[in-house]
């Protein structure tokens, strides 16, 4: 085993699925002492491996402590941190995107130009707030005189100086698909292409959510140009490139990139991986540029993540409600904790997204029943959860 990650101890930073689900997978290696998480959630609070950080001050300063946070490189993050940028990124390294214009509202002349290109397209739009907006500064407008009515809102500071700047780019029709992909600098290793469900609704109705469940696999086709442009313009990109792809009848398109895992794609994709691949020699091999000679390896089979969401989600909802859990039906069976909190020996819900429930099959099938078998193990006050995850497959 490499002496350099031999025994590290972990600082993950988050709350939320994916800061259950790294811990989880993480936890299962042999070259880790500990994972820390800050601040943690209700069930990162203590096991033999895992536990919560409840003051930024007494967590651990050993030099083998690896800080997830860190590995990615701050000149790559632009490609989340502005919309604007990434669009003309992939513009420029011809990236198949959807047709759009970068306005700036800051500018009454740019306000108004937003809306006659609104006016003047033939398709209908989407609005995009450049800036980060906790994954919420997406609108869909079903008209000219509501879209109208969006930018006015941007321009009054409905997402302060994030929404100043805005993408105004054709709505896409299709399957959405999102990749997760390891990458350090010089080479990249992806997993599976997952199908998020955004909309809170059965049926795909409903707002935008930071997503309602994902499986996998499906395929995908387009990461070489953007790792390549990025060499191109200097910026190094070292860690975990999410990209989320719109398969649409005239092939794939990018629809936004993170520099971050994402969630639930996360909380889908720990499951997969193989029992020997060992997480933190990967992210620590992103780091040192040996990703090339770090193992990657993904069972073979699905995963299935359905989200349990509390009631009024993604708008304001109710927290402090008590959760029962009972115990889960099969070894292959994940419940990931989000958004809960514990209250002496009470659990409570304490998020919008307050549980993924991730589950493994040989087959899709299998996992989609096992995932809604875990989510009858899970009851509280005002839960919600579409029961359609996975109904229809992705075409790529």
């Amino acid at each position: 085993m490499n002496d350099d990650i031999h025994k590290r101890r972990i600082l993950l930073i988050g709350s939320g699925g994916r800061e259950h689900a790294l811990p989880w997978k993480l936890s299962q290696s042999a070259s880790v002492e500990h994972v820390y998480v800050f601040p943690g959630n209700g069930d990162t609070v203590q096991t033999e491996k895992i536990s919560n950080v409840v003051d930024e001050s007494i967590a651990p300063t050993a030099p083998s402590l690896m800080v997830l946070r860190d590995i990615f490189v701050r000149e790559a993050a632009e490609l989340e941190g502005s919309k604007t940028y990434a669009k003309d990124f992939m513009r420029k390294y011809k990236i198949p995107t959807a047709g759009f214009q970068n306005f700036d509202l800051g500018v009454a002349a740019d306000l108004e130009l937003a809306k006659d290109y609104i006016k003047t397209v033939y398709h209908n739009v989407v609005i995009k707030a450049s800036g980060l907006v906790a994954g919420k500064g997406v609108v869909l407008p079903s008209s000219d005189k509501e879209a109208c009515e969006e930018l006015d809102s941007f321009a009054n500071g409905r997402f302060g100086d994030s929404g100043r700047s805005v993408v105004v780019e054709e709505y896409l029709e299709g399957d959405e698909i999102s990749v997760l992909t390891f990458s350090d600098g010089k080479s990249f290793k992806s997993l599976p292409p997952g199908q998020d469900h955004k909309r809170i609704f059965n049926g795909n109705t409903g707002p935008n959510t930071g997503g309602m469940g994902v499986y996998a696999p499906t395929t995908f086709t387009i990461l070489k140009p953007t790792f390549k442009g990025l060499r191109a313009e200097g910026r190094t990109f070292r860690g975990l490139l999410f990209t989320g792809i719109m398969i649409t009848r005239s092939g794939p398109k990018v629809i936004e990139y993170n520099v971050r895992f994402g969630g639930p794609e996360t909380q889908t994709m720990m499951p997969l991986l193989s029992q020997n691949t060992d997480l933190a020699a990967v992210l620590l091999a992103c780091t040192q540029g040996t990703l090339k000679d770090a193992h990657l390896g993904v069972r073979s089979g699905y995963a299935c993540n359905v989200v349990i969401s509390s009631a009024g989600y993604p708008r304001p909802y109710s927290a402090g409600k008590p959760i029962r859990l009972d115990s889960i039906p099969s070894p292959n069976i994940h419940i990931f904790h989000a958004g809960t909190k514990l209250i002496g020996d009470v659990l409570q819900n304490d998020g919008g997204r307050v549980f993924s429930v991730a589950a493994y099959g040989d087959s899709l099938e299998d996992a989609v029943k096992r995932a809604y078998q875990g989510v009858k193990a899970i009851n509280f006050e005002g839960m919600h959860f579409r029961t359609d995850i996975a109904s229809r497959y992705a075409v790529c």
